[in-house]
């Protein structure tokens, strides 16, 4: 019940600040939509990105003990499901060249770990848990580094984690670096 309440309070925390902070933004500087920051949609991702950050710095990090991944693994599950049923799957079609840019974007990808990797000499597990801690989240990425070695589950976990939230940030400024490259 305790994680059910702090993600539920965190959610709310989060909505309450987005109703506000988005309009203020829409009313006082209505040419900053352009970076979605008058939407509030962005708000409530990186308000409630922000407070759990910051409450991992506290007594509250305790609450994995009692099971807290496996309640946000069944919450990205159902989040995943939701975005499935809305999906179009023959919209595809629509667009091929969307699949040139993701392979380009697949390559940077493993490029840029195997480059990292060779200058910090990092072992292959960490390439391959951080590829896919990045690519499928938290959802696969302990599945991978419990493949190596049980014991490394919880490594999995962290490094999906701490790429959810930079991901938060770094995605919006990808997509600002977009709209700037973009005609």
């Amino acid at each position: 019940m305790r994680v059910l309440a702090i993600g539920f309070g965190i959610t709310g925390i989060a909505h309450l600040g987005a109703d506000t902070i988005a309009p203020a933004i829409k009313n006082a500087a209505p040419e900053l939509a352009r970076f979605s920051l008058t939407s509030g949609f962005f708000w409530l991702i990186v308000i409630s990105t922000t407070i759990a950050i910051l409450l991992s710095f506290t007594k509250l990090r305790e609450i994995e003990g009692v099971g807290a991944s496996r309640i946000g693994s069944v919450f990205i599950y159902i989040l995943v499901a939701t975005i499935g049923m809305k999906m179009d799957i023959l919209s595809i079609f629509d667009n091929p060249s969307l699949f040139i840019i993701g392979l380009i974007w697949m390559t940077i990808h493993a490029i840029l770990l195997i480059i990292v990797a060779k200058i910090i000499k990092a072992p292959f597990f960490f390439l391959a848990v951080g590829s896919k801690a990045n690519v499928g989240g938290a959802a696969s990425a302990p599945i991978l580094a419990s493949a190596f070695h049980p014991s490394l589950a919880p490594v999995g976990v962290l490094l999906a984690v701490m790429g959810y939230a930079i991901g938060t940030y770094g995605a919006w400024l990808c997509g600002i670096l977009m709209q700037v490259v973009s005609p």
